[in-house]
């Protein structure tokens, strides 16, 4: 006599596993914002749905079996930029790289090539900006296109000079306002304007540029260079968290991570 009545297999367990996955990277993406309660609020009428589901109850199985079907529509339009920053994760990380480059590079066992970058001119930059406290605001290009972003301002294709930075970010200067992107070692264009993150959980003390920062990391691969202008401290935004008032050496060691030196 077969007295068990749960039957778990190896795809059942895999099931659960990225079920899991799937929602712990939901929750982290939309962690802070104003779109967690209404995330919570969907997660419960649904297990409260599977619930009457299971117990067989006809009339409320029915009722919220229509409220959800309504609510994925709904969800759509609500969680649009989640879905939109979702996707863009996932085509970055995943996709962006050329698969015949990294057959061929498997084969001959070479290294995978960093873009390159002239970090000293950035750090020289970055550290006179901090001691006058000029505000400033950095995107460093990765493998995501940022034309998107960088049509919107003012086209300058410049070669990267300390110099030519904090020229930019003077306050006489009228490309201060905004950002700027670099693309494969070259200042691409200036005054661009970038998506500001939603996240209601920030510290009071982080302004328009920090929370630019924060938003363009959320929905690019890129690293976002902050200064600020009311005490000149050195932050940097990547993968959709911002490290705040950190040191120039640490700003070397993140960006020799992704990049060669020039």
């Amino acid at each position: 006599m077969d007295t068990s009545f749960i039957h778990i297999g190896f795809f059942d367990i895999l099931d659960i596993l990225l079920f899991a996955y799937i929602l712990y990277k939901i929750y982290m993406m939309i962690k802070g914002s104003l779109a967690i309660n209404i995330f919570i609020g969907i997660a419960f009428i649904y297990v409260l749905w599977m619930a009457v589901r299971a117990f067989k109850m006809q009339l409320l199985s029915s009722l919220l079996g229509q409220i959800m079907g309504v609510g994925m529509i709904a969800l759509v339009v609500v969680f649009q930029q989640e879905i939109r920053r979702f996707l863009l994760i996932i085509g970055s990380k995943y996709f962006s790289i050329n698969l015949r480059s990294k057959v061929f590079n498997r084969f001959k066992r070479q290294k995978k090539s960093k873009p390159i970058l002239n970090i000293p001119s950035i750090l020289v930059a970055l550290k006179d900006l901090s001691a006058k406290k000029t505000g400033a605001l950095i995107v460093i290009a990765n493998k995501m296109s940022l034309d998107n972003y960088s049509h919107i301002g003012d086209q300058l294709n410049a070669t990267i000079s300390s110099r030519l930075i904090e020229g930019i970010f003077s306050k006489e200067s009228p490309l201060h306002d905004g950002a700027i992107i670099i693309h494969e070692n070259k200042i691409v264009s200036a005054r661009c304007i970038l998506p500001i993150s939603d996240k209601v959980d920030l510290p009071p003390h982080f302004g328009t540029r920090h929370r630019a920062a924060l938003g363009m990391s959320e929905y690019t691969d890129s690293i976002i260079i902050v200064v600020s202008e009311e005490n000149g401290a050195i932050s940097y935004a990547s993968e959709g968290k911002l490290y705040y008032d950190v040191t120039i050496d640490q700003i070397k060691e993140v960006l020799e991570q992704q990049y060669f030196f020039e």
